[in-house]
């Protein structure tokens, strides 16, 4: 173990980036908001039942608000009908927000290559992370809830404002 510099060391004093505190704070309150059309929510509901307990890492409290959540869990086949609706819970939700396809179906459309169903939501929001499976059993969804607490923990607190993330919403032409 490396020593700390001289006068880093004594009780009350505490050495770290301002981004590595504001990191773990968001990645361990993550408040989710299920947008859950089919079977993948039942998983879902088993996730935050008491056996998988997805409480356990920061996410207690679920949000049924768009503008009190800040990580969307999408669940399921979504329709071309639907997807404007989904861009507008997206849109309703505060920076930062995070997105996690859960399934075969938010993820790639599934089994369903039809004419109605949207091929992956991320034709019409950006995703995060992405949870295979039809239905993805509990563990897969804990483990995508863990993944993306690991990008929050790691992201930096300007990551939102800079030109790139800019250009990435304009590519979906987010505002």
């Amino acid at each position: 173990m490396v020593a700390p510099p001289e006068g880093v060391v004594g009780e009350g004093f505490f050495a770290t980036k301002l981004n590595d505190v504001v990191g773990l704070a968001r990645a361990n309150s993550l408040w989710p908001l299920p947008f859950a059309t089919s079977c993948c929510g039942i998983e879902f509901m088993a996730t935050m039942a008491s056996h998988y307990d997805l409480a356990r890492f920061g996410s207690e409290r679920v949000s049924f608000s768009p503008r009190q959540a800040d990580m969307l869990l999408v669940m399921g086949t979504i329709s071309k009908k639907m997807a404007p609706i989904l861009r507008q819970v997206y849109e309703q939700m505060s920076e930062p927000r995070w997105v996690i396809a859960v399934g075969a179906c938010a993820s790639s459309g599934g089994i369903f290559d039809t004419y109605s169903v949207l091929q992956g939501i991320d034709k019409v929001i950006p995703v995060d992370v992405y949870v295979p499976g039809c239905p993805p059993r509990p563990e897969q969804i804990v483990d995508g809830v863990m993944k993306l607490q690991e990008l929050v923990k790691t992201e930096s607190v300007r990551r939102r404002s800079s030109p790139e993330y800019q250009e990435l919403l304009a590519s979906y032409n987010i505002k």
